[in-house]
């Protein structure tokens, strides 16, 4: 039974992103494709791996106490977010960063932070498409928006970090469409 709603809820997940892809007329849908691969590229660096890879291997302490709350609360000045923007992952994030990324931020296999460019709205993404389908190998496309930590329209896509073809974790990037037009 709960193989079944498991596939059944998969489907419409998937089913969801298709549609929500199919909304974007062509052009646009074809520069999302453009920034896809990159991001894809992205996520196969080996520091990147590598920094997802020990975050698995041992959360640290003051990620272990973070919660929601605490994340919403805290300032751009936490030592925990300022670590998270300033740690080797982070640094490699705006080395490749792409014009038109208007947020990154990498998670671990549980959806915790691993590193990001700007403070994003969520401490943790799992339960949610962005990580949960990139955790199952497939790439996510979310519906456009205006996203609520950057205030800039975009779109956002995610892509599993893979360790030797196995996901360990997930890539999100959102795109500002105004940098694709």
């Amino acid at each position: 039974m709960k193989t079944t709603l498991g596939l059944v809820c998969g489907l419409l997940i998937l089913l969801g992103a298709l549609a929500r892809a199919a909304d974007l007329d062509p052009a646009l849908q074809s520069k999302v494709d453009e920034q896809l691969k990159l991001v894809q590229a992205l996520a196969a660096e080996p520091a990147l791996v590598a920094g997802v890879k020990a975050q698995n291997a041992a959360l640290p302490p003051d990620l272990a106490a973070m919660t929601q709350d605490k994340w919403k609360a805290a300032s751009l000045l936490d030592p925990v977010l300022r670590g998270l923007s300033k740690n080797a992952v982070a640094e490699l994030l705006k080395a490749k960063r792409s014009p038109a990324f208007s947020e990154v931020f990498v998670n671990d296999a549980n959806g915790l932070k691993v590193a990001f460019l700007s403070k994003t709205s969520g401490w943790s993404h799992k339960g949610k498409p962005k990580h949960d389908l990139p955790m199952a190998g497939k790439t996510w496309q979310g519906e456009v928006e205006v996203d609520a930590s950057t205030g800039l329209q975009q779109l956002q896509v995610a892509v599993p970090v893979l360790d030797g073809g196995t996901p360990i974790g997930s890539l999100v990037v959102g795109l500002a469409l105004s940098k694709l037009k």
